[in-house]
């Protein structure tokens, strides 16, 4: 008896895991843009708390295309301590949107075009440098870690540090 119920419900997981796809799609379900695949990531809370601090998740989660080169926690981490306390703060509004933006170039360059360029130039307005050594890609002075996380509005490239604009 055991064994038979144990066969019905692998059946019945079986063809609710083959319809989930269809189910989500017949219901208009959209892929995730850039603000909602770093949610869903979990690497990237610091990051998401930035972009509401600096009032970017509708620009984020707007039409695009963007590129965002997107530091996880850890590379948050690595900033002085109360850094990030002080960059939430409303008063430093400015200066937290500068830094975001620079993390942010227009268009969708995915990795294999990202490896072309010595700089990319960021919707803050400054180049940020590009630079391939060895088998590491560094964008200024972070390196990348992951690449072509895919977004319906654009592409998210992992780096390990905060890059700060000039």
């Amino acid at each position: 008896m055991l064994k038979r119920i144990l066969v019905i419900m692998t059946a019945m997981f079986a063809t609710l895991v083959m319809l989930s796809p269809v189910h989500a799609h017949d219901h208009g379900m959209k892929k995730a843009d850039i603000v909602d695949v770093a949610v869903e990531n979990g690497s990237f809370n610091t990051l998401v708390a930035a972009v509401k601090a600096a009032g970017l998740v509708d620009t984020l989660k707007g039409e695009g295309p963007f590129t965002v080169f997107a530091p996880t926690d850890d590379a948050f981490a690595k900033l002085p301590d109360g850094t990030v306390e002080m960059l939430l703060k409303p008063e430093n509004k400015d200066k937290l949107v500068a830094i975001l933006t620079y993390h942010v170039v227009p268009g969708k360059v995915m990795a294999a075009d990202v490896v072309k360029l010595d700089k990319a130039t960021t919707v803050q307005g400054q180049d940020v440098m590009i630079a391939v050594k060895g088998d590491k890609v560094m964008v200024d002075n972070a390196t990348v870690v992951a690449t072509d996380v895919k977004a319906s509005n654009g592409v998210i490239h992992v780096i390990d540090s905060v890059i700060m604009p000039k």
